[in-house]
């Protein structure tokens, strides 16, 4: 009589449904079915409603609406997806700064060429045979000035130096036409004419100057350059497997489970970027460092180097030179000539000097210190406002591009299912990454390319600290910068010494809320209440097998 009640019961356990929910019907896949043709995916072998999901690699192998090979192609997409995010975001910064350097450069190339087509108009009204038979000379020495500013390996202080040397060849025999002065006899007159500052004491003031103002303004136009690199190519590092398939999770799994309108947890969305950008988060420090030093010599260009007054002025001052060698041109060549001896008369006849010169190159002179005011300070607040970049990153891809929740939203997608995500949130860069729930991330092999850009970012800092305090650096290919810097850097000892590297026995496990059942929802560990039922079923008639041969 026992029997009855007992086998009716195992009846009804049996029977009960094992999915998990209340609902016994399966959910429509027509969502998923939308989405998956609107990527440009075959809806040849996509379910109509939802399957069982054991064959599952990624997501979670509860019901779902993706097979095999949908899941391959969410995950192939999800990755090409999140790298062209990646680039788009980088685009955006690498216009910024080659916007930055095409202002610069071109309100600086602006600079010499008005103060050579000065020196051209105004020169041969002025000084007659003095320009137009030296013609060369000042050509030349703009050329040398454009090919330093441009980064070619040019000694600027030499160069200076070979101007006013062939200057003063040039002008002492032109202003001592009746001597037939040799080349032997010029050698001598150099070394004892610079002893007596025949140009006066324009040389030495403008070497000072321009030096600095040239090492500057090559440096700071450099450094936006080489940070426009760096932030494309580290835009287009690849994908991990690991983070394609945590990125997969978080942008498709959704889908694939029925969810489609859930959006991802904010925290949950930046735990995964976090690990997938660990290597790039390195990047912050000498990133912030490149920043702040280029806001330095931008002060400097704007202040004590005065680029404006001295590259704008070069024609004026190299006039004032001319003007003072005029002046003193009797005292120089007796100077000369006791330390040479007299040259031979020649049969040349003599010219006449026009001395009508200061005023008119003077009015040559037009300020433009305004527009350099402007495009420093336009300069500086972008750079001030790039200089967190890399950390922000995975805050401005959750929220603008994968459109994650809001980090209090106890209803986001969390991996698993609808719910909250409980797991704290991972510092940034590389060492902060060993206990990334979501990531897979080998602490001690740090991205390569990545850390090659790390020491460009170093060298190009380096390069502007020495333009701010006037020292000339030799401008490289950022090839040879490179040569030998392999894994120097690579990794900091007080992280790399240990050897940590991740694996299942070391991760942390994933915790996640139990989300409410509904009607027709599906739990985030159904398919693993398979087991757990069939055992409670033989526990079930365990019992009553004893109670029945009692």
């Amino acid at each position: 009589m026992r029997f009855f009640p007992w086998g009716f019961w195992l009846l009804c356990v049996a029977s009960a449904p094992i999915r998990g929910d209340s609902g016994s019907k399966a959910r429509s896949c027509a969502e998923v079915r939308q989405l998956y043709g609107a990527k440009g995916f075959s809806l040849s072998g996509v379910p109509q409603a939802e399957i069982s999901g054991e064959h599952l690699r990624i997501c979670p192998q509860g019901y779902t609406c993706c097979t095999s090979e949908m899941e391959e192609n969410f995950a192939n997409k999800s990755r090409s997806e999140f790298e062209a995010m990646m680039k788009e975001t980088g685009r955006s910064v690498q216009m910024t700064l080659t916007a930055q350097h095409r202002s610069f450069d071109g309100y600086f190339q602006d600079l010499l060429n008005k103060s050579e087509k000065a020196l051209y108009e105004a020169f041969p009204s002025i000084y007659g045979e003095l320009y137009t038979q030296n013609m060369k000379v000042f050509k030349d020495l703009y050329s040398e000035l454009r090919r330093y500013y441009r980064g070619s390996n040019i000694n600027l202080e030499e160069a200076l130096n070979e101007f006013w040397t062939r200057l003063l060849e040039r002008l002492f025999k032109l202003m001592n036409p009746q001597y037939h002065i040799t080349d032997e006899y010029l050698d001598c007159m150099v070394k004892h004419a610079e002893q007596h500052k025949p140009f006066g004491e324009v040389p030495r003031d403008l070497k000072v100057k321009a030096t600095r103002a040239f090492i500057a303004a090559r440096s700071y136009a450099q450094g936006f350059l080489v940070g426009s690199d760096v932030v494309k190519k580290v835009s287009q590092v690849p994908l991990s497997h690991e983070c394609t398939r945590a990125i997969m999770k978080l942008m498709y799994c959704p889908h694939c489970r029925g969810m489609s309108s859930v959006k991802p947890c904010n925290n949950y969305c930046l735990n995964v970027v976090k690990g997938c950008l660990a290597n790039q988060a390195d990047l912050n420090t000498e990133w912030k460092y490149l920043m702040d030093s280029l806001v330095v010599v931008a002060d400097r260009i704007n202040g004590p180097y005065n680029v404006d007054t001295v590259i704008g002025t070069i024609h004026m001052r190299i006039a004032e030179a001319i003007s003072n060698l005029q002046e003193n041109k009797d005292s120089i060549t007796a100077k000369v000539f006791q330390g040479c001896g007299n040259p031979k008369i020649s049969t040349k006849g003599s010219s006449s000097e026009d001395k009508k010169r200061r005023v008119k190159v003077a009015l040559e002179a037009k300020s433009s210190l305004q527009a350099l005011e402007m495009l420093v300070l336009d300069a500086k607040g972008n750079l001030t406002a790039l200089k967190t970049y890399w950390i922000t990153l995975p805050g401005s891809l959750c929220s603008k591009k994968v459109m994650s929740s809001s980090a209090a939203d106890d209803k986001c997608w969390n991996g698993m299912t609808k719910g909250s995500y409980l797991p704290e949130v991972m510092g940034d860069g590389l060492a902060n990454q060993i206990n990334n729930p979501e990531v897979e991330v080998d602490i001690t092999k740090p991205d390569m390319t990545i850390r090659q850009q790390i020491m460009q970012l170093k060298i190009m800092t380096n390069r502007l600290g020495n333009a701010n305090i006037g020292n000339d650096v030799d401008f490289q290919d950022a090839s040879d910068d490179m040569s030998g810097s392999g894994s120097g850097d690579s990794c900091p000892d007080d992280v790399c010494g240990k050897r940590l590297s991740k694996s299942p026995s070391t991760r942390q496990p994933e915790i996640h809320a139990i989300p409410k059942q509904s009607g027709h929802g599906i739990s985030g560990a159904s398919s693993r209440s398979l087991p757990s039922a069939f055992l409670l079923l033989l526990s079930v008639a365990f019992i009553a097998a004893q109670h029945l041969w009692r």
